[in-house]
């Protein structure tokens, strides 16, 4: 199946001489929640502005649905929708208003019933003659939002979409994401939040000093990245671990009385079972155990600080 965005050779630097995007090579794929993850100043933002067409680029190419974005601009633009991180919106427009509007922009011919449906998959339908100057910035983030689904795109860019939004709010937006993918829409997604990406995304990308470091789907990654941690409650105070144990490069708390073991999950030279063994062997017993999974987060610090 052929991508759906397609990015070759980008590059894009300013007069100033910084060079924001060094060399970017990304493709994704139709009906797919792609989650861009990166440090602040890492080159989401640039990256994301030039496939919709609003910074150039210095080089390379970009297509959107198939289309040239810069010698097919029209074309792509209209399967596009953004939802950019700052909140623009006319204060004194009411919400139908300025929802509808953004739809004629696309030259889009009027239609209530589409208007009517995002507005209340929105949780906007009460709000919709409301001026935007009278919402909370929650409810204006939603606007955003609904106007980057009105001309009825089939690629969407959620830039920071829930900063500033409260924890419910914020599992709303996750539904409506979810629900617009079953709908084939490809949702492309940058987030401080690393619960954001773990809990919605197909595949994550790292990006790193204007640098794609990796892509990978996010299971996947978190089984060939992530660590598992084993701990041990003992129930004698150890004051050093023995030397046959020496192997495992366990870690002892300062009271003595917990030991933790971390391995990779792909990798592990030593199997659980045979630790165990070990330590009963070295006269060392446990009265309780528990295991912990490295999350998302985990692999991201991993991955950024490995880039440094």
């Amino acid at each position: 199946m052929p991508a759906v965005i397609s990015v070759s050779k980008l590059s894009k630097s300013y007069a100033s001489g910084f060079q924001a995007l060094k060399n970017i090579n990304l493709e994704i794929q139709k009906g797919e929640i792609f989650a861009l993850l990166g440090p602040n100043g890492a080159g989401k933002t640039t990256l994301i502005s030039i496939i919709c067409g609003l910074v150039n680029p210095t080089e390379g190419t970009v297509t959107a649905a198939g289309y040239d974005i810069i010698k097919q601009y029209r074309q792509a633009r209209s399967h596009i929708g953004l939802v950019p991180q700052e909140l623009t919106t006319d204060a004194f427009e009411s919400v139908w208003d300025t929802v509808s509007f953004s739809r004629g922009l696309y030259g889009k011919p009027p239609n209530p019933a589409h208007i009517e449906k995002v507005l209340r998959s929105l949780s906007l339908w009460d709000k919709r003659k409301n001026k935007l100057m009278t919402l909370s910035g929650g409810m204006k983030r939603r606007v955003l939002i609904a106007k980057a689904l009105s001309h009825e795109p089939d690629i969407l860019f959620l830039d920071e979409p829930t900063a500033g939004v409260d924890v419910e709010l914020r599992k709303d937006m996750w539904a409506l994401v979810r629900s617009l993918r079953d709908t084939g829409v490809t949702i492309i997604l940058t987030t401080h939040y690393i619960e954001e990406a773990e809990e919605m995304a197909d595949r994550v990308g790292v990006i790193r000093n204007g640098q794609i470091i990796l892509v990978q789907g996010k299971h996947l990654l978190m089984r060939q990245l992530g660590q598992k941690q084993l701990t041990l409650q003992l129930r004698n105070k150890l004051e050093q671990i023995p030397g046959s144990l020496t192997a495992y490069q366990l870690g002892l708390s300062d009271d003595g009385l917990e030991l933790t073991y971390t391995y990779d999950s792909t990798r592990q030279e030593h199997d659980i079972t045979t630790l165990l063994n070990d330590l009963q062997e070295a006269g060392v017993h446990f009265s309780d155990l528990q295991t912990r999974q490295s999350s998302l987060e985990d692999i991201f610090v991993s991955l950024v600080k490995e880039a440094a």
